[in-house]
């Protein structure tokens, strides 16, 4: 069977990708020295926070392998 063609109910949508608009959105808002200074704060604290946290939980994760000889305390060394 052929398929036929049906015009399109909604041909607006059809010819949306070429449709140009004349308005032109409102210039974004600049950010001011506290909200940029604010942004960097809080950027940074939370790269120190990670980097802390990996600082602090690495030797958590290190497994602790026995040594070859047994160590002696102290005391059995001096007698």
């Amino acid at each position: 069977m052929f398929g036929r063609r049906e015009p399109v109910p909604f041909a607006f949508v059809a010819e949306a990708d070429r449709f140009r608009s004349n308005i032109t959105p409102p210039p974004r808002e600049r950010l001011s020295v506290s909200q940029k200074a604010g942004r960097w704060l809080m950027g940074l604290t939370i790269v120190a926070g990670l980097v802390g946290s990996l600082v602090i939980g690495t030797p958590a994760l290190t497994v602790d392998r026995p040594d070859s000889q047994p160590q002696q305390s102290q005391a059995s060394q001096n007698h």
